[in-house]
Order: structure tokens, then C-alpha cells, then sequence
């Protein structure tokens, strides 16, 4: 671990490989990703030179999830924007107008989680969630029973005691709307966790 004011030392060898002299520990460039998703500071030197090499293998972090399926963050016209930068007069300016960018997109990015957590009480509390939707479903099938033809709430109508749906949905039907709203949660939630 690094202290607050000394970032860890990473060593990258002729082999490529990387050692983590924090933890004594050779490492992977997947390893470095998740020391910063995790907001550890640390710096790679090459191990021969001691000249600080941090920026390309930040890089070829970026590269490397670039390259998974489904991982894509940076659009091609943006990718294309970027290199147009390189040498032109305004170069000098393009890394702390990304830098306070990425900033403030980070910050909303806080108060949206704050607010969704808000919302729906903890992404995780899919109990809840469900219980709420039962209720919900109940509600309206109680509503929808009280718009049958000669219906009153809970009795059939002819069409229903015939096994065709008349209109208000089978308890098997409204079992398999909250599987498919669970599914809908699981889903969002992975996205958000990919935020994250």
C-alpha cells in the first residue's frame, strides 16, 4: 500500500514483466487497472533507465480494455480528434481541459449514484424492490378486476374460468412480469457497477 504522499513504485524489466516494490510482487497490467479503479497512486519506472514510464502503461491500459468485447469508452471520432491535436498550437492546452473534463464528469457522476441509491433504496436490496412491485401489482389487479364486465374483486369472469385471460393478467403471468423486472434490475445494476 502506498502512504498518502508516496505513490508505489512499479519496476518494468527488459522482459516486460512488472514488479510492484510496495508489495514485493510481480504484477499484470490487469493488476494496475484495479489498483487504480481502487485509487492507489503509484509510478512505473523502467528498471534499467529509471526513466518514469507511467503514461505509456496507463496507455496501454486504456489499449488493452479498449480491446475486450464491450468494454469501449473512446468513440473512433474522438480517438481521431485526439491525434488531430498532436504538434497543432493548441496541443499544450488539450490534457488540463480532459483532465478538469473528466473531473467534473466523475463528480455528477457521484451525485447521480447518490441520487439512484436514494431512489431505490440500495440497488442491492432487490427484496424490497420485489415486495414493492408484488404490492404494486396487486394494486392494479384489484383496479383492473373493478373494470371487468359484471366482475367484482377476485371473481372470475367467464372468459377467465375458461382459461383464457379475459383481460386481467394469471398469477403465473404477474410471476413472470417480476421475473423479467428482476432481470431488468440485475441488468441495470451490472451497468452501473461497470460505472463504477
Amino acid at each position: 500500500m502506498s502512504s498518502k504522499n508516496q505513490p508505489i513504485m512499479i519496476k518494468k524489466y527488459a522482459n516486460r514483466r512488472l514488479y510492484n516494490t510496495g508489495s514485493s510482487t510481480y504484477v499484470t497490467l490487469e493488476d494496475l487497472a484495479t489498483m487504480v479503479k481502487a485509487g492507489e497512486e503509484f509510478v512505473v519506472q523502467d528498471a534499467k533507465s529509471g526513466e518514469d514510464i507511467t503514461r505509456s502503461v496507463l496507455a496501454q491500459i486504456i489499449f488493452d480494455q479498449e480491446g475486450k468485447e464491450g468494454q469501449n469508452l473512446l468513440p473512433i471520432a474522438f480517438l481521431r480528434q485526439i491525434i488531430k491535436f498532436y504538434g497543432d498550437s493548441m496541443q499544450a492546452m488539450i490534457p488540463s481541459y480532459l483532465e478538469h473534463s473528466m473531473n467534473s464528469f466523475a463528480h455528477e457522476q457521484e451525485k447521480l449514484r447518490e441520487q439512484m441509491s436514494k431512489a431505490f433504496g440500495g440497488m442491492g436490496n432487490l427484496g424490497t424492490m420485489e415486495e414493492q412491485v408484488r404490492r404494486n401489482m396487486e394494486m392494479f389487479q384489484k383496479a383492473m378486476n373493478m373494470f371487468l364486465p359484471f366482475g367484482t374483486p377476485g371473481a372470475q369472469t367467464g372468459a377467465e374460468a375458461g382459461g383464457e385471460s379475459g383481460g386481467a393478467s394469471s398469477p403465473a403471468k404477474d410471476e413472470s412480469d417480476i421475473k423479467d423486472l428482476k432481470d431488468q434490475l440485475a441488468a441495470l445494476q451490472k451497468r452501473l457497477d461497470k460505472l463504477g
